[in-house]
């Protein structure tokens, strides 16, 4: 049945543009917890479209422009090659709607959009929530919970869409926390865009070597799956995050090459102390993590 749209109850509805993984997981949660009565999905890929229909994770499928004219409340959840396109011709076309996106990098979408004449409406944010799993059929009702939101540059947002915002991150049952988009790109290099390289290079090394030794398919166990889960993730979704951020991830990964050296340069050596030490020194991320 269509939606009978009343612009008084505008307020009460959401759109989710770009329901994969992340869209489609927020809006399980959000029809979880009732934070609106009526969802919006936009999507180009019609599978998603169907999938996300099916599990009724959306009320309807309509288009950007249909769903910036019925919603009061816009979530940009494509990949972050296409907020960049995306983001302007939506605050083009908006007048008092809230607009937040779910991009893991935020310094290129803060830059692209800054000065613009709504920017005021749109609110940054990175809920630090994912999967190996992609597209809506993997979408988790139990998603977000007692993870950390980040809003960026809150101050060249209207205070009415930060808290906007702020009450649908705490209602999914989140943490908000506010950081610098520069901040933000690094930090997120090292815990999640260095990591996921990590796998696809391990996961590249076993793959070769198995075409020589089928028997290392029965000896993969316990810490091989958990060191190459992340080597599940989409590249359509990846390419464009480890691109946006790369001089970050490049970095960070040079740091990292050089932890794997003193690793090479004692076992070379047979120091075994030495290698007891950087496990153990390893062993206080512990800390760190929980």
């Amino acid at each position: 049945m269509e939606y009978a749209f009343n612009p008084v109850e505008k307020q009460k509805i959401i759109a989710i543009i770009g329901i994969g993984l992340i869209g489609g997981s927020l809006a399980a949660k959000i029809r979880v917890r009732g934070v609106f009565d009526h969802i919006i999905g936009v999507d180009n890929d019609p599978v998603h479209c169907e999938v996300a229909l099916k599990m009724q994770l959306v009320d309807e499928i309509v288009t950007i422009q249909d769903a910036i004219s019925k919603a009061g409340f816009i979530v940009l959840a494509t990949p972050v090659d296409s907020m960049l396109h995306l983001l302007p011709s939506l605050l083009d076309a908006v007048t008092d709607q809230v607009v937040m996106d779910t991009g893991s990098t935020k310094q290129q979408i803060c830059d692209k959009i800054n000065g613009h004449v709504h920017r005021a409406r749109f609110v940054a944010t990175h809920p630090v929530w994912g999967s190996d799993m992609h597209g809506p059929a993997a979408a988790r009702a139990e998603s977000f919970e007692n993870k950390v939101a980040v809003i960026c540059e809150a101050g060249k947002s209207d205070p009415d869409a930060v808290s906007a915002v702020k009450v649908l991150y705490e209602k999914l049952g989140m943490r908000v926390v506010e950081m610098n988009p520069k901040d933000h790109d690094i930090h997120t290099a090292y815990i999640s865009h260095l990591p996921h390289l990590i796998s696809y290079a391990l996961a590249n090394t076993v793959l070769e070597k198995e075409r020589k030794e089928d028997s290392i398919r029965s000896l993969a166990s316990g810490g091989f799956d958990s060191a190459t889960r992340l080597a599940k993730s989409s590249s359509n979704v990846w390419t464009p995050i480890l691109n946006q951020n790369r001089d970050n991830v490049l970095f960070v990964l040079d740091e990292y090459m050089d932890e794997l050296k003193k690793f090479r340069n004692c076992l070379e050596r047979g120091n075994c102390g030495d290698i007891s030490y950087l496990i153990e020194h390893a062993n206080f991320i512990k800390e760190v993590v929980h």
